[in-house]
Protein backbone atom coordinates (compact mmCIF):
# COMPACT_ATOMS: atom_id res chain seq x y z
CA UNK A 1 0.00 0.00 0.00
CA UNK A 2 1.30 3.92 -0.86
CA UNK A 3 0.44 5.88 1.97
CA UNK A 4 1.18 9.55 2.81
CA UNK A 5 1.81 11.10 6.04
CA UNK A 6 0.98 14.69 6.44
CA UNK A 7 2.95 15.65 9.24
CA UNK A 8 3.04 19.39 10.97
CA UNK A 9 5.11 19.08 13.07
CA UNK A 10 2.43 19.32 16.37
CA UNK A 11 1.66 16.74 19.29
CA UNK A 12 -0.95 15.65 16.93
CA UNK A 13 1.35 15.00 14.17
CA UNK A 14 3.37 12.55 17.09
CA UNK A 15 -0.09 11.16 18.27
CA UNK A 16 -0.49 10.00 14.37
CA UNK A 17 2.76 8.35 14.24
CA UNK A 18 1.89 6.23 18.03
CA UNK A 19 -1.23 5.06 16.40
CA UNK A 20 0.73 4.01 13.05
CA UNK A 21 2.94 1.70 15.23
CA UNK A 22 0.07 -0.04 17.09
CA UNK A 23 -1.57 -0.96 13.70
CA UNK A 24 0.65 -3.67 12.13
CA UNK A 25 -1.43 -3.66 8.88
CA UNK A 26 -0.71 0.11 8.37
CA UNK A 27 2.85 0.08 9.88
CA UNK A 28 4.95 -2.33 7.83
CA UNK A 29 7.82 -2.29 5.71
CA UNK A 30 6.00 -4.01 3.41
CA UNK A 31 4.06 -0.14 2.63
CA UNK A 32 5.30 2.21 0.75
CA UNK A 33 5.73 5.60 2.88
CA UNK A 34 5.83 9.13 1.99
CA UNK A 35 5.60 11.97 4.57
CA UNK A 36 4.98 15.52 2.96
CA UNK A 37 4.48 19.04 5.39
CA UNK A 38 2.91 22.07 3.82
CA UNK A 39 4.31 25.52 4.83
CA UNK A 40 1.99 28.26 4.67
CA UNK A 41 2.89 30.80 2.16
CA UNK A 42 4.20 34.35 2.81
CA UNK A 43 2.54 37.59 2.00
CA UNK A 44 4.30 39.00 -1.21
CA UNK A 45 5.30 42.20 0.57
CA UNK A 46 7.30 40.29 3.24
CA UNK A 47 9.14 37.96 0.54
CA UNK A 48 9.76 41.47 -1.09
CA UNK A 49 11.15 42.99 1.91
CA UNK A 50 13.52 40.18 3.06
CA UNK A 51 14.64 38.74 -0.28
CA UNK A 52 14.13 35.43 -1.84
CA UNK A 53 17.69 33.62 -0.73
CA UNK A 54 15.86 34.30 2.91
CA UNK A 55 12.56 33.30 1.92
CA UNK A 56 13.99 30.11 0.79
CA UNK A 57 16.18 29.00 3.33
CA UNK A 58 13.12 30.11 5.90
CA UNK A 59 10.97 27.76 4.01
CA UNK A 60 13.78 24.93 4.29
CA UNK A 61 14.20 25.48 7.79
CA UNK A 62 11.13 25.04 8.65
CA UNK A 63 10.21 22.05 6.50
CA UNK A 64 13.67 20.47 8.02
CA UNK A 65 12.12 21.12 11.73
CA UNK A 66 9.33 18.89 10.87
CA UNK A 67 10.29 16.20 8.65
CA UNK A 68 13.51 15.41 10.44
CA UNK A 69 12.13 13.74 13.88
CA UNK A 70 10.06 12.19 11.47
CA UNK A 71 11.89 10.35 9.25
CA UNK A 72 14.24 9.61 12.32
CA UNK A 73 11.32 8.03 13.65
CA UNK A 74 10.26 6.07 11.00
CA UNK A 75 14.17 5.11 10.30
CA UNK A 76 14.61 3.35 13.92
CA UNK A 77 11.03 0.92 12.68
CA UNK A 78 13.02 0.20 9.83
CA UNK A 79 10.92 2.41 7.66
CA UNK A 80 12.64 4.31 5.55
CA UNK A 81 10.48 6.81 3.84
CA UNK A 82 10.21 9.60 1.18
CA UNK A 83 9.36 13.08 1.90
CA UNK A 84 8.91 16.37 0.84
CA UNK A 85 7.54 19.95 1.37
CA UNK A 86 5.17 21.87 -0.33
CA UNK A 87 4.43 26.04 -0.03
CA UNK A 88 0.96 26.87 -0.16
CA UNK A 89 -2.78 26.08 1.76
CA UNK A 90 -2.45 22.88 3.32
CA UNK A 91 -5.79 21.19 2.73
CA UNK A 92 -5.38 21.49 -0.89
CA UNK A 93 -1.77 21.42 -1.01
CA UNK A 94 -2.41 17.81 0.71
CA UNK A 95 -5.19 16.46 -1.67
CA UNK A 96 -3.90 17.22 -4.57
CA UNK A 97 -0.43 15.62 -3.67
CA UNK A 98 -2.08 12.72 -3.01
CA UNK A 99 -4.06 12.42 -5.82
CA UNK A 100 -1.32 13.33 -8.60
CA UNK A 101 0.78 10.47 -6.47
CA UNK A 102 -2.15 7.85 -6.61
CA UNK A 103 -1.23 7.14 -2.89
CA UNK A 104 -3.84 4.66 -1.30
CA UNK A 105 -3.88 6.64 1.90
CA UNK A 106 -3.18 9.94 3.69
CA UNK A 107 -2.79 9.09 6.81
CA UNK A 108 -2.99 12.81 9.45
CA UNK A 109 -3.43 13.63 12.82
CA UNK A 110 -6.47 15.87 14.03
CA UNK A 111 -7.05 18.31 16.75
CA UNK A 112 -10.91 16.99 16.45
CA UNK A 113 -12.14 20.09 17.07
CA UNK A 114 -15.63 19.48 16.44
CA UNK A 115 -18.17 20.33 13.73
CA UNK A 116 -18.82 23.52 14.63
CA UNK A 117 -15.60 25.29 15.36
CA UNK A 118 -14.55 23.93 12.23
CA UNK A 119 -17.71 25.34 10.29
CA UNK A 120 -16.23 28.62 11.44
CA UNK A 121 -12.65 28.09 11.54
CA UNK A 122 -12.37 25.70 9.04
CA UNK A 123 -9.33 23.14 9.44
CA UNK A 124 -6.88 21.17 6.91
CA UNK A 125 -8.34 17.94 7.91
CA UNK A 126 -11.89 19.24 6.54
CA UNK A 127 -10.26 20.60 3.99
CA UNK A 128 -8.66 17.55 2.46
CA UNK A 129 -11.77 15.60 2.83
CA UNK A 130 -13.47 17.94 0.55
CA UNK A 131 -11.00 18.03 -1.74
CA UNK A 132 -9.63 14.66 -2.03
CA UNK A 133 -10.12 11.41 -3.85
CA UNK A 134 -7.88 9.43 -1.50
CA UNK A 135 -8.82 7.58 1.64
CA UNK A 136 -8.18 9.57 4.73
CA UNK A 137 -7.82 8.42 8.31
CA UNK A 138 -7.60 10.92 11.02
CA UNK A 139 -5.99 10.08 13.97
CA UNK A 140 -7.54 12.41 17.01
Amino acid sequence: MKILLAVDGSAYTKKMLAYLTTHDELFSPGNEYFVLTVQPGIPARARAAVGKQVMDKYYMDEAERVLAPVAKFLLRHGIDAKSDWKIGHAGETIAQFADKGKFDMIIMGSHGHGTLVNLVMGSVATEVLAHCTVPVLLVR
